[in-house]
């Protein structure tokens, strides 16, 4: 399996980075071909604008999705994206390896899809979407470092369900493109933890990812 894995954190020490080099370990050793798009060390530009396009169709008036559009009909993409494009394309499995920042993942991970998921190439609501979506057949899967523990972000725990908090990733996102969407990997408070919870949460890890063949999807166009 063709693997693209998209990583969103600025320290290359945090354990957010050591969770991104395992996958890469275990991943690698099942056999998958394993492409890492490191976002900050790439210093991947996260602000859409004109210079997404070779050239604009209406340059008196920019409106970003009818351009998004009109690149994807005519071949109109900067390189930069073109590359992008194609890494995603050919890959079979998206997995998002980032921080929960404000119960989301960093500005620069948001950049990339609002820059990349264009408008044409990676949706269209009028018949290319959820069941029908562009990227029907792919998979994807959140690995999640969170600054709070378990309780916190259980059903009732003072910041709710994590798994309804992260729905507009996994429903209006990634299902919204046709992916199929796998259960996350978190790990909690893991800045605060001690050796022994981060190695029994690298243990853990370890297993969630030699089962990715196997676990039950939170979203599926398969699914009846």
């Amino acid at each position: 399996m063709k693997i693209l894995l998209l990583h969103s954190h600025p320290e290359p020490k945090s354990f957010s980075s050591y969770l991104k080099d395992i996958a890469v370990e275990i991943l690698q050793n099942q056999g998958h071909q394993v492409t890492i798009k490191d976002l900050y060390r790439s210093n991947f530009n996260p602000v859409g604008g004109p210079w997404d396009f070779e050239e604009l169709n209406d340059p008196t008036y920019f409106n970003y999705l009818k351009e998004q559009m009109n690149a994807y009909k005519n071949n109109n993409f900067v390189k930069e994206l073109k590359a992008e494009m194609s890494t995603l394309e050919n890959a079979d499995f998206l997995l998002l390896n980032f921080p929960l920042w404000w119960t989301s993942f960093p500005a620069i991970m948001k950049g990339w899809f609002d820059r990349v998921f264009a408008f044409g190439f990676a949706y269209n609501p009028k018949d290319k979407s959820y069941n029908t979506g562009m990227f029907k057949g792919k998979k994807a899967m959140c690995c999640i470092t969170c600054g709070a523990s378990k309780e916190a972000y259980s059903e009732g725990g003072v910041h709710g369900d994590i798994i309804k908090l992260l729905d507009p990733i996994h429903h209006q996102l990634l299902y919204y493109t046709g992916m199929t969407v796998l259960p996350p990997f978190i790990a909690y408070r893991a800045h605060l933890s001690d050796q022994a919870t981060l190695y029994k949460f690298i243990e853990e890890y370890k297993i969630h990812l030699k089962n990715i063949d196997t676990l039950k999807p939170i979203y599926s166009p398969f699914q009846i």
